[in-house]
């Protein structure tokens, strides 16, 4: 009688123990899919991260008077001065305002640098806080994007 309640027994415990093992492997299994799935999530994290930081980088004076110099308009403008005043005319360009609260851009004077006297050609704003230029178009006295500038 004893064998036949013990062989019962020791049957449960081996099952309970196997099913036990089992359970443990599977949960394991899970957990290293999960670390698995997560990873790539950790990628778009850092890329999200750098747009962030790229987005909000400030420039400074030396910045935008070279921006507003390298523009083709511009050096168009000045190769044509230069040439049809033999060079005795320059074109120079100039930070003449720097950003404050109510104004966040640095005005950009473009000039024929004459002997006795300075003559403006073109007045640019450029964000501080991004770089985007924009021209002050003389008919409406406004400044407008490059892309509806249309220099003369």
């Amino acid at each position: 009688m004893k064998k036949l309640i013990c062989s019962p027994l020791v049957a449960s415990l081996l099952i309970g123990v196997t099913s036990q093992l089992a359970i443990t492997q599977s949960l394991n299994n899970h957990s290293q899919m999960g670390l698995t799935y997560s990873n790539p999530f950790t990628g778009l994290n850092k890329y999200t991260d750098v747009k962030i930081s790229q987005t909000t980088q400030e420039i400074d004076e030396k910045t935008a008077l070279n921006l507003v110099w390298k523009l083709p308009q511009v050096q168009r403008k000045a190769r044509d001065i230069e040439r049809l005043s033999k060079g005795t005319i320059k074109v120079a360009a100039m930070v003449d305002g720097k950003p404050t609260l109510d104004e966040p851009y640095y005005k950009v004077q473009v000039f024929e640098k004459h002997p006795d006297e300075n003559v403006t050609i073109y007045w640019f704003h450029v964000l501080k806080s991004n770089g985007v230029i924009e021209v002050l178009d003389v008919v409406t006295n406004q400044y407008i994007s490059l892309e509806k500038w249309k220099p003369d």
